[in-house]
């Protein structure tokens, strides 16, 4: 798959994820956000605070985010993709 080809079909899939009606777990959610955050988070500091006015929600944010520290941008593209693919049908 091209780059390209890659963008687009992490558009398709975030545009589905966004727009499902399907009540998906807190921790799939997690998933999701991580995937999707290391996946558009090209700061090379590494930096991350994830927004929001609940510390314990931004804490659990934050600890996902850390579990896919290891995934590259592509990477993190094609496991939210499979994501979307897994977990939305509609």
């Amino acid at each position: 798959m091209t780059e390209e080809e890659l963008n687009t079909a992490f558009e398709n899939a975030y545009e589905r994820a966004s727009n499902t009606k399907i009540q998906l777990p807190p921790d799939i959610m997690l998933r999701f956000y991580a995937c999707y955050k290391r996946a558009i988070h090209t700061d090379t500091e590494g930096f991350f605070t994830p927004s929001g006015n609940s510390q314990l929600r931004n804490a659990f944010k934050l600890n996902a985010f850390f579990q896919a520290k290891n995934l590259t941008p592509k990477e993190a593209k094609e496991k939210y993709i499979e994501l979307v693919n897994t977990y939305i049908t509609d």
